[in-house]
């Protein structure tokens, strides 16, 4: 696949039902004062789901583990679902400020990264140093695949199943469907990359991809829902939107993808929410994004980061580096930036 500045963002690799109980309708409601008793319910912050055991609504006390719960901020307790559903207009306002304190907090989390199946080193951020194998469905970096080669001579085994390779763009799409009929969500990414660049001898076709992406990402790919927020940012194959961009970038981000966390940043920076954008930075680097460090090193020059929050990401940044390192990565790369330089030698010969 291609790969500039706009390119890295891409990778080559809600609602809230109602909880119907069974429970027979709660009888007591209209003989009690509603209005008093939600007010003292919604008067309390957050309280302990396993402490709580009265009904928001008509009071009726109850155990607390068959009462049903709010779906939205967990806060308050039902003895039924039509108590919940009376409720509903006078608990709105509280439901959702707790149900964006919750969003912040699972936006903002750090995930701990991907490991190489092989290795088990924290897998590169850079795409370009990690190979997804349509064989086993494994992603596996270079350095790993290296090292068998070094060790075995051997070129045409996978180095995490030892299927062996294949040569042809038809077998190789022929394996991604098989994989794409088990479910595999990588498997549907990366077929979303092809028909995103147009390779694998599949037509350009950017709409196909992003349908491609969706199906990754409700599959669980962080990258699917990466690549499909780009589109949506960059309007490729889809009307730009900068409020769904954001909203598949978010899903990514809170599932521990280090490109969307970079993507959100810029999107906060160009609304003008600059402490959101370094946060989102601040992850990002941390994790081992250089983009995002070069971000942080420009917001402490500016004086939006304090001096422990530069340092602590800035010693972060390089830890997480080492993690990323090894003597077959080191050598996978060297022997692959020779055969680039080739490459290009040849074509200009041409």
């Amino acid at each position: 696949m291609s790969s500039n500045d706009n390119d890295n963002d891409r990778y080559s690799g809600n609602g809230y039902g109602e909880m119907v109980s069974s429970k027979k309708e709660c009888t007591s409601c209209e003989q009690n004062n509603v209005d008093s008793i939600t007010e003292s319910i919604d008067s309390v912050a957050v309280l302990d789901s396993t402490t709580l055991s009265m009904c928001a609504a008509c009071g009726k006390k109850g155990n607390s583990d068959d009462m049903n719960t709010c779906n939205k901020c967990k806060m308050v307790k039902y003895c039924n679902a039509a108590c919940k559903k009376k409720h509903r207009s006078k608990h709105k306002k509280a439901c959702e400020r707790r149900e964006a304190e919750l969003h912040e907090e699972a936006l903002f989390k750090e995930v701990e990264p991907e490991e190489c199946p092989i290795c088990l080193l924290t897998l590169p951020l850079d795409t370009d140093k990690s190979q997804f194998q349509t064989c086993c469905g494994k992603i596996i970096c270079h350095g790993c695949i290296h090292a068998m080669l070094m060790s075995d001579g051997k070129d045409l085994l996978c180095a995490f199943c030892r299927m062996t390779n294949i040569k042809t763009d038809q077998d190789d799409i022929n394996r991604l469907k098989e994989l794409m009929n088990k479910g595999n969500a990588n498997a549907f990414n990366y077929f979303g990359n092809w028909y995103d660049d147009g390779e694998m001898g599949l037509p350009l076709d950017h709409q196909k991809a992003c349908e491609l992406y969706l199906k990754a990402g409700e599959l669980g790919s962080v990258e699917g829902y990466c690549n499909l927020g780009c589109a949506y940012r960059d309007g490729r194959g889809l009307a730009r939107d900068v409020n769904k961009a954001k909203y598949y970038l978010e899903l990514a981000a809170m599932l521990g993808d280090i490109r969307a966390r970079h993507n959100l940043g810029g999107i906060e920076a160009g609304a003008g929410n600059v402490d959101r954008a370094m946060k989102h930075w601040m992850i990002a680097a941390k994790a081992g994004s250089e983009r995002s460090l070069k971000n942080i090193k420009l917001g402490f020059r500016d004086g939006f980061i304090a001096k422990d929050g530069y340092e602590s990401t800035l010693r972060a940044y390089h830890e997480r580096q080492d993690e990323m390192k090894s003597d077959e990565r080191d050598t996978a790369k060297e022997k692959r930036g020779m055969l680039l330089a080739n490459l290009r030698s040849i074509r200009r010969g041409m």
